[in-house]
C-alpha cells in the first residue's frame, strides 16, 4: 500500500525525472562512417544503424541471439543446404511502407553485391527467394551451420524506398561516392532519424509505431548523439551533465568517472582484439627505406617485431590494466579461440634483434605505421608505444594517425604496408576472422585483409567451413587453419580491449561484448 502513498510534490518529481529521462545524449569517440546499412562493417558504423534499422535476427545486450523481423528459422527438412526464415507481419517501416519478404530479398542480395562490406558473412549463399509473403529460404553451397549467426547485423531497408530514391546500389565509401542512403534512413528500428550532421551531431526520436513498442521498454524517447574525439573533453561532458553516456571512458579517468556523484563506470570484457597487420605480400614496400626488396615478406622480420611488443608494458602503462595481452586475432568469446594461442606472445627482444641479423636486416629498416586516432581505445597512443618498442631492434617507424574515416580506406584499398585494425566478432565463430582477415582478397572474400597475404590451400579450408556440418570436425579444420595463420604470422596480436561505458547513475543497462548499446532495452531506475 505504500506505492499508493506517495505526495503530490513526489509525484510531479517522478514526472519530472522521467520526462528529463527521454532524451538519452550520447557520445563517443568517432561518428558512425555511413548510414548505408550494407557499405561499411564497423562496429560505431553498425551500433547506430541498429538504431534505426533491423536484421532479420540480432543480438540482444547479453550477446544472445534473438528475433527481430524473422520470428522462426531453421534449415529445410526436405533439403539441408536451405535455411527457412519465417518473417514478422504487421511490421511497417517509418514512412508507413509494409515490410514483407520482397524487402528481404532485395536488401540480402544487396548486401552480396561487390561493394558491401559484408559479402563475406554471404558468401556460400547462392540465392535468396520468397516463397511467401512473409517467408523466405536462403539456399547455399552446401549445408551452412551458423547462417543465422551471420545475419545478426545484415539490416533489411524497404525494396521500394531505395528503387525511388536511387539507392539500390550500395555506396562505394572507398571511392569517395556519396549517396541518398549515406545520409537517409527509411528502417523498421525502434528509432527514426531526425537530423544529420556528420561529425557533428545526429538526433534520433522514437518510432511509435515500431512492432516491439510493447515488448521493451522504449523509455528513452529522444537520442542525441554527438562525436567527441578528444578524450578529455568527452569526460568533461559527462561530468558536466552535458551528455548521459559515453561508450569509452579513457582509461586514465576511469576513478574519477566512478567516483563523481550520480555517475557510473561499467565494465566488461568485449568481443574485439587489436592488432598490427602487415604487408607480406608485395615484392617491395611503398613506405619503407628498402629498394627492391619486402623485409615484411620475412616471417622472421614478423616475428622478430612480434617478440619486440610488450604487451605487457602496453597492459599496465598504456592501458592501465584495462586490456588483456593478445596471442592470437580471435577473442576469448569465439568458436576457435585457443588458450594455448592467446598465450603464445612472448617479449624477447634479444631473440627478435638475432632473427633480424638471420633475415638480413640486422642494421634495420624504416616503415610507417599508420594508426587511427578515434576509434579503439588509446589506438594513437598504443601505436606510438610500439614506435619505441619496434626501435629496440631497429627498425623506425614513422607514426602517421589520423581519423578513422581516413584511416581505414587505406586498408581497403592497399595503400599501407603497417597498420593498426581492431576486429569484433558478431558470429562468435572464426570463420568470420578468416573470411575477411585471411582469405585472400577477392570479389567474395578479404575485403579487410590489408596484408595481401594469399594462400589458395588455405582458401579452400575456410570456404569449406561454410558447408561443414559435423561441428567436431569443423572445429578441428578451423583450429588447423589457426595453427597457420599462427606460423606465418601475418598479424601482429596486441591485446583484448576491455569496454568501460560511463553513464548517469539511474540509466539501468548492462554492457553488450559488442559494444553496440541497443538503446530500446535501456530503462531508468
Amino acid at each position: 500500500m505504500l506505492t499508493k502513498m506517495v505526495s503530490a510534490t513526489a509525484i510531479l518529481m517522478l514526472g519530472t525525472i522521467a520526462a528529463q529521462a527521454e532524451t538519452l545524449r550520447w557520445a563517443r569517440a568517432g561518428d558512425a562512417l555511413t548510414l548505408d546499412p550494407h557499405a561499411q562493417n564497423e562496429g560505431p558504423t553498425s551500433a547506430l544503424a541498429h538504431q534505426m534499422m533491423e536484421p532479420l535476427v540480432m543480438r540482444d545486450m547479453t550477446g544472445a541471439i534473438v528475433p527481430a523481423l524473422a520470428t522462426e528459422w531453421g534449415p529445410s527438412e526436405e533439403n539441408p543446404d536451405i535455411w527457412i526464415f519465417k518473417l514478422r507481419e504487421n511490421v511497417t517501416f517509418h514512412d508507413g511502407a509494409a515490410f514483407d519478404s520482397e524487402d528481404v530479398v532485395f536488401s540480402l542480395n544487396r548486401a552480396m553485391s561487390l561493394d558491401s562490406d559484408y559479402k563475406e558473412l554471404l558468401a556460400s549463399v547462392k540465392e535468396v527467394r520468397a516463397t511467401g509473403p512473409y517467408t523466405i529460404e536462403v539456399e547455399t553451397d552446401g549445408p551452412n551451420p551458423i547462417m543465422p549467426n551471420n545475419m545478426t547485423n545484415l539490416m533489411i531497408m524497404d525494396k521500394d524506398w531505395s528503387e525511388a530514391n536511387n539507392a539500390v546500389k550500395v555506396q562505394d565509401v572507398e571511392g569517395g561516392e556519396d549517396t541518398f542512403a549515406a545520409k537517409n534512413v527509411n528502417g523498421t528500428g525502434p528509432y527514426k532519424l531526425v537530423s544529420r550532421e556528420p561529425d557533428v551531431k545526429t538526433v534520433l526520436t522514437i518510432n511509435e509505431n515500431y512492432w516491439g513498442k510493447d515488448e521493451f521498454p522504449m523509455e528513452v524517447t529522444e537520442i542525441v548523439y554527438t562525436p567527441i574525439q578528444n578524450a578529455a573533453t568527452r569526460v568533461a561532458a559527462l561530468l558536466s551533465g552535458e551528455v548521459d553516456f559515453i561508450q569509452d571512458v579513457p582509461v586514465q579517468d576511469l576513478d574519477r568517472v566512478a567516483k563523481a556523484d550520480g555517475l557510473d563506470v561499467r565494465t566488461a570484457p568485449q568481443n574485439r582484439v587489436i592488432f598490427f597487420g602487415m604487408n607480406v605480400g608485395d615484392a617491395d614496400l611503398a613506405n619503407d627505406n628498402v629498394d627492391g626488396a619486402n623485409p615484411l615478406s620475412d616471417v622472421r622480420v614478423r616475428r622478430a617485431m612480434s617478440m619486440a611488443i610488450n604487451r605487457e608494458a602496453i597492459q599496465q602503462v598504456v592501458m592501465r590494466g584495462q586490456s588483456d595481452p593478445a596471442g592470437m586475432i580471435a577473442p576469448p568469446f569465439v568458436n576457435g579461440w585457443n588458450e594455448e594461442m592467446d598465450a603464445s606472445a612472448v617479449t624477447d627482444v634479444e631473440q627478435a634483434k638475432a632473427l633480424m641479423e638471420e633475415a638480413g636486416y640486422g642494421d634495420g629498416f624504416s616503415i610507417q605505421l599508420d594508426c587511427p586516432n578515434d576509434r579503439y581505445i588509446n589506438d594513437e597512443a598504443i601505436c606510438q608505444a610500439a614506435v619505441g618498442m619496434l626501435a629496440q631492434i631497429g627498425i623506425t617507424v614513422n607514426l602517421d594517425a589520423k581519423p578513422k574515416a581516413q584511416h581505414f580506406p587505406l586498408i581497403n584499398t592497399l595503400e599501407t604496408d603497417f597498420y593498426m585494425l581492431g576486429w569484433g566478432v558478431p558470429t562468435y565463430d572464426s570463420e568470420y576472422i578468416f573470411n575477411f582477415l585471411v582469405h585472400t582478397k577477392g570479389e567474395k572474400y578479404g575485403s579487410w585483409n590489408g596484408t595481401r597475404y594469399s594462400n589458395p590451400d588455405l582458401d579452400a579450408k575456410i570456404v569449406a567451413l561454410a558447408s561443414e556440418t559435423d561441428l567436431p570436425k569443423r572445429d578441428e579444420m578451423i583450429n588447423e587453419i589457426w595453427q597457420v595463420v599462427q606460423e606465418e604470422q601475418i598479424y601482429i596480436p596486441i591485446h583484448h580491449q576491455v569496454l568501460n561505458w560511463g553513464m548517469k547513475s539511474e540509466i539501468d543497462t548492462i554492457v553488450a561484448p559488442d559494444d553496440a548499446a541497443k538503446f530500446k532495452y535501456f530503462a531508468y531506475k
